[in-house]
């Protein structure tokens, strides 16, 4: 696609739904499950505690749309939580959100490709012995689909988000209507006990209250992705802010109905649900060998009358597919956060680019990497993964929202308008609440999770925002080294040009080297020769002198049988004796059709140039001469997904070599 055509890439909200709120929408088939798991680790005694936890939750997910409400109408450029922090508490603050939402986008990705696995084992549990491969292999097509572009992308991931919108909002009339009328659906772990476990039996006091912050925690995993659309807002159609806004409202409002709704179901079918299947009272056969179903699956077969009813598999097979789409937020949020940060130097420039059909390739393809080899190291296990989950996205809760009330103080410095005024008061109001409440979930998620492996997420987090600092220190550095002082200065020409033809033997690639340098007239031209072998020296002196050559060849003797280090010190040493002069160095290369046509040949020319480029006032040419097999690689080369698109791609390096032995 032509840049000119990015316009028509720019999104309705029927089709931004689901790209950008696909994960807090998907997340109601296990944030409920979550609840569950942390507080059976103390027996079924302790889960008339869900409903006072799903509450808090549902309180915790309205202020914090209320509150990217607010963003997504002050800062409508994209930057979300990145841009809110960085520009009212400074750029490190910035820094901070951006590390932690570069780690949570790429556990979105590892663990709702892990959750819809996991419902995919649940219809049919003879895979369960081919989880991460199906796993890696879900995230591979997400990245095809990704690289074909957002408006493709969302086309192709809208149909599963509203069937499983649909089927869980029937599923949850359905079994609230069947409860209403006496005739209550029964999940098939009902007839369980649970046997606590023992370091959770018998709680009390502060250990009883850890157990409740512990299951608040895993259910705030409903949350997670409510800031992609503050980050999506260039992806949508005018007027940006007031469809996003728009759009969050109507996540946030299905998110909390659905979850609302799940939960309810879970109690009324008395769903049982542990860590550990030989936990389970009442139990027959071998409980390791036991696979238990997801909550949604047994409400959905409780509700829909059993394990082989259509119903079933249509809510699994939509929440499957939901939640293995729901890892397409991270893929809009994460390459679209790397090119702000990029184009800030905080990354590499190579992930400001776009690729062919206008989507950032390069960010796409580094999220896919690195989630899989996520999956892979944690066997796609959703409770394993879990753990690294939610903590970077609440610190971008509570810094953007702390950033956004230092916003509308600003604002309300200069503003002198009453009606402003008070929308500004109301505001600030909110985003004070928001980032209240988002800061001491942060703190609960961190005391409750971090000895559970929430430690490496918070090391990745410190890891990338060093290397971020370090990535803007070169950036800067190097931005300083080249800037202009004096541009007459910088264009004083060298006192002399010597040039310099390296020579391995006389053919025509070095007389076509030699012909070319003879154009630039130097100031002084001489051919090179490293003598490894003296008969051949000899041999290429006396052919030299037949051909009547009238360019002086210089034999540097080498006993050691080098080549680069003698060619280079020789170099060195004339830049010594004549530091004003410039050594134009001119090397004759083969250029080979095939890959492996490279492998025949001595690579000598490709270390000299990497030597020489770094000695200061030698320039080095590369002369090609096309051997026949090169005549196909004329084609225009396939561009590859993530490949250099601002300007011409580089080629390969031609490797040939000068010597041929």
């Amino acid at each position: 696609m032509r840049s000119e055509e990015l316009h028509e890439t720019l999104l309705p909200k029927r089709l931004a739904l689901p790209i950008f709120a696909s994960d807090p929408l998907s997340s109601v088939a296990y944030a409920t499950q979550e609840i569950l798991l942390v507080l059976t680790l103390g027996g079924l005694a302790y889960l008339h505690f869900t409903p006072w936890i799903a509450a808090a939750v549902v309180a915790l997910m309205t202020v914090v749309v209320l509150s990217y409400r607010q963003v997504v109408h002050a800062y409508p450029s994209g930057g979300g939580s990145y841009e809110v922090v960085s520009k009212n508490l400074g750029p490190t603050a910035g820094l901070v959100v951006a590390a932690s939402l570069l780690v949570d986008y790429v556990m979105t990705v590892a663990v709702s490709v892990a959750s819809g696995v996991d419902n995919i084992i649940s219809a049919v549990p003879r895979l369960a012995d081919h989880r991460v491969l199906m796993a890696i292999g879900f995230v591979a097509v997400l990245t095809a689909m990704n690289l074909r572009g957002v408006r493709e992308s969302g086309r192709a991931f809208a149909a599963p988000t509203y069937l499983f919108i649909s089927g869980v909002l029937v599923m949850v009339v359905t079994g609230l209507i069947r409860y209403a009328l006496g005739d209550a659906p029964v999940a098939e772990s009902a007839a369980y006990g649970v046997s606590p476990d023992p370091s959770d039996a018998n709680l009390t006091g502060l250990a009883l209250l850890m157990l409740v912050l512990r299951a608040f925690s895993s259910g705030c995993t409903a949350l997670t992705g409510v800031e992609a659309i503050s980050n999506g807002v260039p992806a949508f159609r005018k007027p940006k802010s007031r469809n996003a806004a728009e759009t969050l409202t109507a996540m946030g409002a299905l998110a909390i109905v659905m979850f609302v709704g799940v939960t309810a179901l879970a109690l009324i079918t008395k769903v049982h649900i542990t860590g550990d299947a030989c936990r389970l009272t009442g139990l027959t056969g071998d409980c390791g060998s036991y696979t238990q179903r997801t909550v949604i699956a047994q409400i959905a077969a409780a509700v829909f009358g059993g394990e082989h009813s259509v119903g079933f598999y249509v809510i699994q097979t939509a929440t499957a597919l939901v939640l293995i789409l729901a890892a397409n937020t991270a893929f809009n949020g994460f390459p679209l956060l790397a090119s702000i940060l990029a184009q800030h130097r905080y990354l590499p420039h190579q992930l400001h680019n776009r690729g062919d059909r206008l989507a950032f390739s390069n960010g796409i393809l580094a999220l896919a990497i690195v989630a899989a080899l996520l999956l892979w190291g944690f066997k796609a296990n959703v409770t394993n993964l879990i753990h690294l989950y939610i903590l970077g996205v609440f610190t971008a809760f509570t810094l953007s929202q702390l950033g956004m009330v230092r916003h509308w103080n600003s604002e309300l410095r200069t503003e002198r308008d009453p009606a402003p005024r008070r929308r500004h008061h109301t505001a600030r109001v909110i985003n004070a609440l928001g980032s209240v409440v988002t800061g001491l979930v942060l703190v609960i998620v961190l005391a409750t999770k971090f000895t559970e492996g929430a430690w490496l997420a918070v090391l990745a987090a410190i890891v990338l925002w060093v290397m971020m600092r370090g990535i803007r220190r070169h950036y800067d550095a190097t931005s300083a080294e080249l800037a202009v002082a004096d541009p007459k200065g910088e264009l004083t020409l060298p006192s002399r040009v010597l040039g310099i033809v390296l020579v391995s033997t006389l053919h025509k690639p070095t007389l076509r080297a030699l012909a070319y340098a003879r154009a630039f007239r130097p100031d002084r031209l001489e051919a090179l020769t490293v003598s490894v072998d003296r008969d051949e020296a000899a041999a290429l002196l006396r052919r030299w002198e037949e051909y009547g050559i009238d360019v002086p060849l210089k034999i540097i003797d080498s006993p050691y049988r080098e080549v680069t280090r003698p060619v280079v010190e020789y170099v060195r040493s004339i830049r010594r004796e004549s530091p004003r002069d410039i050594v134009a160095v001119f090397i004759p290369e083969y250029v080979v059709g095939h890959w492996w046509e490279n492998l025949l040949h001595n690579q000598s020319a490709l270390w000299l140039k990497n030597r020489l480029l770094f000695t200061p006032g030698v320039m080095v040419t590369s002369v090609p001469w096309q051997l026949t097999s090169s005549a196909h690689a004329d084609r225009p080369a396939a561009r590859a997904p993530g490949s250099f698109r601002r300007g011409e791609p580089q080629g390969p390096v031609p490797r040939a070599g000068t010597r041929h032995r």
